[in-house]
């Protein structure tokens, strides 16, 4: 590792950001200097860059994030959204806490961080302004429960794993050690991710609650009305439907997730112009304008990132940091730790896809080493990367809900730490007992 050239690359990304370069800038503008630093042809710069966001699982991100600016046309998302609404009722905060769990139930549709974020934020954010909500607090609680996006199943994250884990065989030595190791799969892997997600959503659901209640967010109703609740599910039921569709032709293999992407954009065309007749032709042109702007600003970011990414890699960084930690000691729950604190800081910097593609390959054969199940080991990277889209300097939700809501990443950052604490405990405890991610998928039958 040349110190001169990581020097070169942190330096320059920190000093661009101190002078108020937005994060693309400060990016791409660090990587160019250490490109020019070693003497680099530029257009490897450009080649590296366009390659990061012409890959195949990408192509999801645009599909779903123009499913969701649909759904919302269609009537879908205000549907599930209604659902969320009933099903909070008197909970103090509760359009706060109808916002994680639209999330979590748009998060079974989308797949994705940021297209969660933008399709449930851009109901949610102007709805919790005008109850009297902080603007940034909302902004942050909709950033925050966005990430739930990568966790529920369907989840591009998953895939990835699970391809970049396929190949990697335990040493002879661990099976010695610990016997065989359990399979890894995408389906099992899109299993395992639904109590994790469960738990990392009930996180934010408890520091809503206290959040709110020191604040004065009061509830939306006196008490449950479960005629309310039969109601919004008799109306939302072509809304349920949508994840069901999706999920259950990823599960019987019909379709890939980023296929899936696609079946959401007729599947919500199909409801939002015969069912509910709400999609008119103007709201469908502005959708794709939506779809553009979102998608264009992430897609910026993750262009210059994976150019920065690969500086890293280049340098071994990831690698090395990875490997002195895990060298320290043979201690299972310190070894958890390190890995968490370390995925944290990965995830602030590097994109969710880059940050599996590079790790996988260093950190499970080691884990294999110390008994640990693969299938573990992925949600437990996904949930903790997850955190990643809440926190600068990357965060592509905190970018998605300030272009949103109105709010600077400032005001919205210093109001989202509290869930990134909830978050990183719930981490821990899904680290701790494996089984939290095992049961469900050895229940049924893998």
């Amino acid at each position: 590792m040349d110190a001169f050239i990581v020097e070169i690359l942190f330096g320059g990304f920190f000093i661009l950001l101190l002078l108020g370069a937005p994060i693309t800038i400060a990016l791409g503008g660090a990587a160019l200097a250490t490109f020019m630093a070693v003497e680099k042809n530029p257009i490897a710069f450009v080649q590296i860059a366009f390659t990061s966001v012409g890959s195949f699982p990408l192509m999801a991100l645009p599909a779903f994030v123009l499913a969701g600016a649909l759904m919302e046309a269609a009537g879908i998302s205000k549907r599930l959204v209604d659902i969320a609404e009933t099903l909070a009722g008197p909970i103090t905060g509760g359009l706060g806490a109808a916002t994680v769990l639209a999330c979590l139930f748009f998060g079974a549709i989308s797949g994705s961080g940021p297209a969660t974020t933008a399709a449930v934020g851009m109901l949610m954010i102007p709805a919790m302004t005008k109850r009297g909500y902080n603007r940034p607090y909302a902004s942050a609680v909709t950033a925050a429960s966005g990430g739930l996006g990568i966790i529920i199943p369907p989840s591009i994250p998953m895939v990835i794993f699970g391809i970049a884990a396929l190949g990697l065989a335990p040493p002879p030595e661990a099976i010695a050690k610990h016997g065989e190791f359990a399979s890894i799969s995408i389906p099992k892997l899109f299993i395992a991710g639904v109590i994790p997600g469960l738990i990392m959503a009930g996180s934010l659901l408890i520091m809503n609650y206290f959040t709110s209640k020191k604040h004065g967010y009061v509830g939306l109703t006196d008490k449950w009305s479960f005629s309310d609740i039969r109601s919004s599910l008799r109306k939302g039921v072509w809304s349920v439907l949508a994840p069901v569709i999706i999920l259950g032709g990823i599960y019987t293999g019909l379709f890939t997730p980023t296929e899936s992407a696609i079946v959401a954009i007729f599947y919500t065309l199909f409801v939002g112009i015969f069912l509910h007749r709400e999609l008119k032709f103007p709201s469908f042109l502005n959708s794709l304008r939506t779809t553009t702007w979102i998608t264009g600003r992430v897609l910026l970011i993750l262009f210059t990132a994976t150019v920065f990414g690969r500086l890293l890699v280049e340098q071994r960084i990831p690698a090395i940091i990875a490997e002195s930690m895990l060298g320290l000691t043979d201690n299972l729950y310190l070894i958890w730790a390190m890995i968490i604190i370390f995925l944290m800081f990965v995830g602030m910097f590097m994109e969710t896809l880059a940050a599996i593609m590079i790790l996988v390959p260093v950190l499970l054969p080691v884990m294999y080493t110390v008994g640990v199940d693969p299938t573990h080991l992925g949600i437990v990277v996904i949930c903790t990367l997850s955190v990643g889209f809440m926190t600068p300097p990357l965060g592509e939700n905190l970018f998605v809900a300030s272009g949103i809501g109105g709010s600077t990443i400032e005001a919205i950052v210093a109001r989202i730490h509290p869930f990134v604490i909830v978050s990183v405990v719930a981490i821990f405890l899904i680290a701790y007992f494996p089984q939290l991610s095992l049961w469900l998928p050895r229940m049924v039958g893998y």
